[in-house]
């Protein structure tokens, strides 16, 4: 198991993008990490008011992946993307697992995404822009996924830590 210090030491002089893709590999890991061993029952499992769970932050982060290196840098037109969950009646359909959906598929699906991600972002300069749906133009990515997935992994870290007590990576 890799620890956050190891990652740091092994990246401290790499360059900026090695450094960009380095913890957020980290973080995409540690996100899976976190659901992997848990049952379907409690993949599903909310020990918290607002219905988090482990399955619908990993089905979730796919989205976040796709939506950011595939749709934005990527440009991929959306008719040619998977057609995501979420609806202007079910907004938060991508936080949870439908009975349909089996845990180890979400995450196959995710890791799926990542590396379509890894393959759109090495075509790309840090600093290529792109223009957003809003007309805004934006250059931070990567930024932006590292973000996410780490707010979500910390949920992740206390999600797992209620179901069975288990602690640390």
């Amino acid at each position: 198991m890799t620890r956050p210090g190891e990652i740091l030491g092994s990246v401290f002089a790499a360059s900026e993008r090695e450094q960009l893709e380095t913890f957020l590999d980290y973080l995409r890991d540690a996100v899976v990490r976190k659901a992997r061993g848990v049952s379907e029952e409690d993949a599903r499992r909310s020990p918290v008011p607002t219905g988090t769970n482990l399955g619908g932050l990993i089905k979730h982060l796919r989205w976040v992946e796709l939506g950011g290196f595939a749709e934005q840098i990527g440009q991929i037109p959306a008719a040619e993307l998977p057609t995501p969950p979420w609806t202007d009646a079910d907004p938060e359909a991508d936080l949870r697992l439908e009975p349909n959906e089996k845990l180890d598929d979400v995450i196959a699906a995710y890791q799926a995404e990542c590396d379509r991600s890894r393959e759109i972002a090495a075509q790309h300069s840090l600093d290529y822009a792109v223009t957003t749906p809003r007309g805004r133009e934006l250059t931070w990515m990567y930024l932006h996924v590292i973000v996410e997935t780490a707010r979500h992994a910390g949920h992740a870290d206390i999600l797992r830590e209620m179901i069975d007590g288990s602690v640390g990576d």
